[in-house]
């Protein structure tokens, strides 16, 4: 094979990646021609025969798979070079979605540097990574993954002699070989240590670096946009998890996983500070002859070095360098710490903070501020954002299962029954209000002994938390976030099992809970009723006191995936918008700022829209500095699996959101318009009408079922929590994700457009040309609405009617089949035909050329394992249990390929 030549980095992006995307096809058919010749040329586009064994099978379309994965690495690293190509070009300050374009931009635009100064320190922006089951690549896979990405990088450069270029093409290859040869699939479901292994794998490899110079990305823009004035930038920058602490739905979740979870999450970021802090043992070698020494930080020094209780052996092995004794007795008491002893190890992050800013500033006393600023500043930022825990830890549980515990513990206390529960999703009676009320504001009395048996774990649970946070780090949990909040009554129930875990701040229990509890609002019944339930809470004093102990900001978190299962993609997200305006404005109207965090996933249907466009149609003042989301899956790996693209990533959350707090209250394009409202209004009536109409179908169910490979996703080995929440076969007990899932591999995606064609549709017969032109200008001018129609537009791409055809004829009854496969396809063709109308195009997609680009790489692969995954399915389906089996590999891997295909599935 040619190497690619050394102009390689010259050409534009396009052929950048048609280059390095075609260096990766060749090595990959090596590869294949070397350990499996016969499946060559179904890597080349053609068809396998009809009659080839399960195994070959299962081979082919594991090639399919990996060259997918390929593809996305090449493009990833096209991005990346495009991006670099950018700022050289147009300077910093030009490329969107960094900190120096918005701070600068905001500048000019003439804010005051106290309000940005004011805007910066509110600022906190936390991803929560989660195990949700939409894609978990082995470490193995993501440690090869970015080899091979580094192979790329490393032929970018220009410098490199033929011989070099053909010595490192040869490496790459060998890294593709090693790749083809690693089992993609999990033999068996993974444990829950093994899904906080990987979520670790994007600290441990990028993250413990991109965040500290990202604050130091923030501070560079601020000091260029306003000179001479002084920015404390916080760190504002940090990651949660719900890895080992979600127990929704999850039995493999209990209180020793959540226990094993916290401590390895400590061991974390103590390996990686020791790491670090032996670095600056080697590196910190000015003597005390060279450079002048602040008499504090001498006092420093011999502090820590009376501390250690080993002075003499220390000094003399490095005779006056003093910063490198320093930091060798903080290497010691890091060492104390990972070993578990007490007597000089650091107690809390607070300690080893306080320790590398002394540090920091007596470099700068010794005129050595360059040496601090590049050496020590950049540890102690890493410590200030991932303390001694790495992440915050949520927890999360269902409101059905606290209420059971409570009734539990009633029962145990109290004679006769206790008062009547809210039976999911009815409001509390007031009764049950009333008894949790009266419990909140009864002092505990000593020892209450034992809690019964429903209500064991879960207490358990809170005596946990308190346990870890005194022990670990006082920020080694994030948060309670309860599931499924249907009544002010169920958020109350967890402050009462909060208080009898330990977690209020007096002894007796009654004045305020140090841990803050989060209402989870998913359906669209539940966002509805999300403001009245909030205003209830926030006239319960021990509520509001809790609130003003913890920082004074009530969070809320809001379902993207169930509220999409239970409306379509169009109203749930005008339900969405509008909780979040109504909340909004119910916090400044109560003194309480209510900020926002969104449960989204990796599919559009589920809240993956473009980071930057999505935060961009947030509504006004919803943000105000602070953003939570969930991450998972395949958007873990697509952003952080590569330090560049984690850098960038970050960045661009990070800045979108100071953004949109700087700018939103006074953009046009989000000042609340009563017409766009209204018309929001008719249009999600309609949509969520047809929507309804669909899943409320006697008969989907059964469709669903047999048109798709949904029974056989649960067969995938991709996460420890089971698809259905109680395993009852209903369409309502069904995870979000698997339903996305599911409708994705059978080229459907119900859940990302449908019932947008009849709003739209509708809106336009009753308004006629006037309400025409005011969706066209809702279009122009309305940036959920824009997001809604790009979104639905893109996710119409993927649909295949033909494919989806041949899934439904899967369905044995042909009057069921026909029935639903009609609502589908006329539905289709009635969005198609308003997404034309209201942009004027004549092809799906046109407006966007990069995202079409990279769906026709993939659609002649993805058609060609679609109607080999519908095959499997009919002959695993039909084979007796013996033979089954024989299936089941292939099957699984043409899931797997057709995600890989897609890229986000959940």
């Amino acid at each position: 094979m040619t190497p690619p030549p050394a102009d390689f980095i010259l050409v534009d992006t396009a052929e950048y990646l048609r280059r390095t995307a075609g260096l990766l096809y060749d090595c990959f058919v090596d590869v294949v021609r070397m350990h499996h010749p016969e499946i060559e040329h179904v890597l080349r586009g053609e068809p396998l025969d009809a009659d080839a064994p399960p195994d070959l099978v299962a081979r082919a379309i594991q090639a399919q798979g990996m060259w997918f994965q390929l593809l996305s690495i090449a493009e990833q690293n096209a991005a990346m070079r495009q991006r670099r190509q950018s700022e050289v070009e147009r300077g910093h300050e030009q490329v969107r979605g960094t900190f120096a374009q918005v701070i600068s931009t905001a500048a000019r635009a003439g804010l005051p540097p106290q309000e940005a100064r004011a805007t910066v320190a509110a600022l906190r922006v936390r991803p929560v990574i989660t195990a949700h089951p939409t894609e978990a690549k082995r470490v193995t896979v993501l440690e090869k993954h970015r080899r091979i990405y580094r192979r790329l990088v490393d032929l970018e450069a220009p410098r490199w002699t033929p011989r070099e270029r053909t010595a490192l093409v040869d490496n790459l290859r060998t890294e593709i070989e090693l790749l083809w040869l690693t089992g993609e699939l999990h033999l068996e479901k993974p444990t829950v240590d093994q899904e906080l292994a990987w979520g670790l794998y994007f600290v441990n490899e990028n993250l413990f670096e991109v965040v500290p110079e990202l604050i130091e990305k923030l501070e560079r823009a601020l000091r260029q946009a306003y000179p001479g004035e002084n920015f404390e930038v916080p760190p504002f920058f940090q990651f949660g998890s719900w890895i080992g602490g979600d127990r929704d739905g999850n039995p493999f979740v209990t209180n020793e996983v959540t226990r094993r979870a916290l401590l390895e999450n400590r061991m974390a970021s103590l390996r990686r500070y020791r790491q670090r802090v032996s670095d600056l043992v080697r590196a910190l070698s000015p003597t005390e002859r060279a450079a002048p020494i602040a008499p504090q930080f001498r006092e420093a020094l011999t502090r820590l070095l009376d501390a250690s209780g080993d002075r003499e052996r220390i000094e003399r092995r490095n005779p006056g360098e003093v910063f490198r004794l320093y930091a060798t007795c903080i290497l010691r008491r890091l060492d104390q710490a990972m070993a578990g002893e007490v007597q000089e190890a650091y107690a809390t992050a607070d300690e080893l903070i306080a320790d590398l800013r002394t540090l920091e500033a007596g470099l700068v006393a010794a005129r050595c501020a360059t040496v601090a600023t590049l050496l020590v500043r950049p540890v102690r930022r890493e410590v200030e954002a991932f303390r001694f825990s790495t992440f915050r830890l949520d927890v999360r549980d269902n409101s059905p299962r606290l209420t059971t515990a409570l009734v539990a513990l009633w029962r145990a206390r109290n004679q006769g029954e206790p008062p009547p529960p809210p039976p999911p999703p009815e409001p509390a009676s007031v009764q049950w209000r009333a008894w949790l009320v009266t419990e909140l504001g009864r002092p505990l009395q000593g020892d209450q002994g034992s809690p019964p048996s429903d209500a064991a774990e879960l207490c358990g649970l809170f005596r946990l938390i308190r346990e870890m946070r005194d022990r670990l780090d006082r920020e080694a949990i994030g948060s309670f976030v309860l599931s499924m909040t249907h009544d002010a009554a169920d958020v109350l129930g967890v402050y009462l099992l909060a208080k009898e875990g330990g977690l209020f701040a007096d002894a007796a229990g009654v004045e305020s809970c140090t841990l803050p509890i989060v209402p989870l609002f998913e359906s669209i019944d539940d966002l509805r009723r999300a403001p009245d339930i909030m205003r209830d809470l926030l006239q319960v004093p021990v509520v509001r006191r809790s609130i003003r102990a913890q920082g004074g900001v009530f969070e809320v978190m809001i379902g993207y995936s169930d509220s999409n299962k239970d409306g379509g993609f169009l109203s749930s997200n005008w339900e969405l918008a509008k909780t979040q305006v109504r909340l909004t404005r119910l916090g400044r109207e109560c003194g309480v700022p209510i900020a926002f965090f969104h449960g989204r996933g990796g599919s559009v249907s589920r809240g993956g829209a473009p980071t930057g466009r999505a935060i961009a149609a947030q509504p006004a003042g919803s943000i105000q500095g602070r953003l939570r989301l969930t991450e998972q899956g395949e958007v873990v790996t697509f952003k952080y699996a590569n330090r560049g693209t984690a850098a960038y990533q970050t960045e661009l959350l990070a800045a979108s959101v100071l953004e949109h707090s700087l700018k939103s209250e006074r953009e046009d394009a989000l000042v609340p318009s009563t017409e766009f409202d209204e018309a929001m209004e008719a249009l999600s009536g309609a949509a969520h009408a047809a929507y309804r109409r669909l899943v409320e179908h006697q008969h989907l169910v059964t469709y669903f079922q047999a048109a798709s490979p949904v029974e056989e996703i649960a067969l995938l080995n991709i996460g420890s929590r089971p698809a259905r929440r109680t395993g009852v076969r209903t369409l309502a007990d069904l995870r979000a994700i698997p339903w996305v899932f599911a409708w994705t591999q059978n080229r459907h995606f119900i859940p990302g457009w449908f019932g947008v064609g009849t709003g739209v549709a509708t809106f336009l017969e009753v308004r006629g040309a006037r309400g025409e032109a005011l969706l066209k200008r809702m279009f122009s001018d309305f940036r959920l609405f824009r997001l809604i129609m790009d979104e639905a537009e893109k996710t119409l791409a993927y649909v295949d009617l033909e494919i989806a055809r041949q899934y439904a004829d899967l369905v044995a009854d042909p009057w069921i089949r026909q029935e639903i496969f009609t609502l589908v396809t006329d539905e289709y063709h009635r969005t198609v035909d308003v997404v034309r109308r209201l942009t004027g195009c004549t092809g799906l997609a046109e407006r966007f050329p990069q995202f079409r680009q990279r769906l026709a790489n993939r659609l002649p692969t993805l058609d060609q394992v679609n109607r080999q995954q519908i095959e499997l399915l009919r002959r695993y389906r039909a084979a007796p249990p013996e033979r089954a089996g024989d299936h089941l590999a292939p099957l699984l891997l043409s899931i797997n390929c057709i995600a890989a295909g897609f890229g986000t599935t959940g």
